[in-house]
């Protein structure tokens, strides 16, 4: 059992709260005195379900176009240290027998629990807005293409990112949302008029809003301003107050609402380790001051953002609340993955999936399917 924690219940913040764990899942979660058992008293920490990342493509040093388990399993865990319980494992661009290969490998990792589901981050998005992604290995979607990699995931590939204004997007956008995968726009060139019919094939997500698309223009919206405003779309932002200023930040989290904001890492195997030269895909990218960037051209590659830092960065530097945070990190993104019912939020039945961060926001235990993650912040806690 945790005690004595600000508890983020759905609805609020419990002082001196308790959430009691039994056999991997939430028992119970109120306020005041807790039933007797076995705890471990938080000292007033903040307790909040555990983080969800749609969009991750590696950390501790490892990335997740590795075909190597133990390397897959490395950048799992570096990210798990941080509270992220349930991640989607993303792919950047590659040629599509290599892309087909990398999704056999991670599949191994959806079948064992240790991650929700992979994200293809391409190839199929625009050649003027591909960041970085290698332009050599962008395909105009078709049909065959997207049945192809989506047959090599056998159910596990959960989104798929599209430019729909390339040939064939919008009919591949349908084509995902009738497969059941989560159609997302990104990497988009495209201007509102080209948008609209594929959030209405079935478009939900918005991949990293801002970043990798037309930028918005006062008289022509773009995607920001069209997946902004849109109701059915659901906002990626990285809120690692690089790639974002703390007030975009907070504009686009606040016209969103919760029920339409999720957080983000966008993380590359830099993540949980030190500066220097790393890939992400098949470019070269350098690491300085966390700050991923492409070798040749200085744009930005990814991030080396944790979960927890994505939490702390909306609370501390946009300054919106605890329970925006929490929705934005757990409960958005589990309801978006269909794993609500199961996780995101600390309910009776739930699985205990529960992150405590300290006084400054920083993880100092994090529990998963009702386990202790080890290697975690510097915190004692009392038992």
């Amino acid at each position: 059992m945790i005690m004595g924690g600000r508890v983020a219940a759905p609805d609020r913040l419990l002082d001196d709260g308790w959430v009691a764990v039994s056999d991997g899942r939430i028992a119970g979660v109120g306020s005041g005195t807790p039933p007797s058992g076995e705890h471990v008293d938080v000292g007033g920490a903040l307790v909040v379900p555990g983080f969800v990342d749609t969009h991750c493509h590696g950390g501790g040093g490892a990335s997740f176009t590795s075909l190597d388990p133990g390397e897959l399993l490395t950048a799992v865990r570096a990210h798990r240290r941080h509270g992220t319980t349930t991640m989607l494992a993303s792919l950047v661009s590659d040629p599509v027998d290599i892309l087909r290969e990398q999704v056999a490998a991670l599949r191994e990792l959806v079948q064992d629990d240790e991650v929700a589901g992979i994200h293809l981050e391409g190839p199929f998005i625009s050649k003027a807005r591909c960041g970085a992604h290698d332009p050599e290995t962008l395909l105009e979607p078709d049909t065959g293409t997207v049945e192809k990699l989506l047959r090599a995931g056998q159910g596990a590939i959960r989104m798929v990112t599209i430019a729909p204004e390339l040939h064939g997007g919008v009919k591949a956008v349908r084509q995902l949302a009738e497969s059941g995968v989560i159609a997302a726009i990104g990497h988009t060139d495209g201007v509102e008029e080209q948008l609209l019919p594929a959030i209405d094939a079935g478009a939900t997500v918005a991949t990293h809003l801002f970043n990798g698309m037309r930028p918005l223009h006062h008289r022509e919206p773009g995607p920001v301003g069209a997946l902004l405003d849109d109701e059915r779309i659901t906002i990626e932002l990285i809120c690692d107050l690089v790639h974002l200023h703390p007030t975009v930040v907070r504009l686009a989290a606040r016209h969103a609402g919760r029920d339409r904001t999720v957080l983000i890492t966008d993380a590359m195997s830099a993540t949980d380790a030190a500066d220097g030269r790393y890939t992400l895909g098949r470019l070269e990218v350098d690491v300085h001051d966390g700050v991923a960037t492409l070798a040749d051209n200085g744009s930005l590659a990814g991030s080396t953002l944790t979960m927890d830092t994505a939490f702390r960065n909306l609370v501390r530097g946009a300054k919106l609340g605890i329970l925006d945070a929490v929705h934005a990190t757990s409960r958005r993104p589990a309801e978006l993955l269909g794993i609500a019912d199961r996780t995101g939020l600390l309910c009776p039945g739930y699985q205990a999936d529960i992150v405590v961060l300290d006084q400054d926001l920083r993880p100092a235990k994090v529990l998963r399917r009702g386990e202790w993650v080890a290697e975690v912040g510097t915190a004692t806690l009392s038992t």
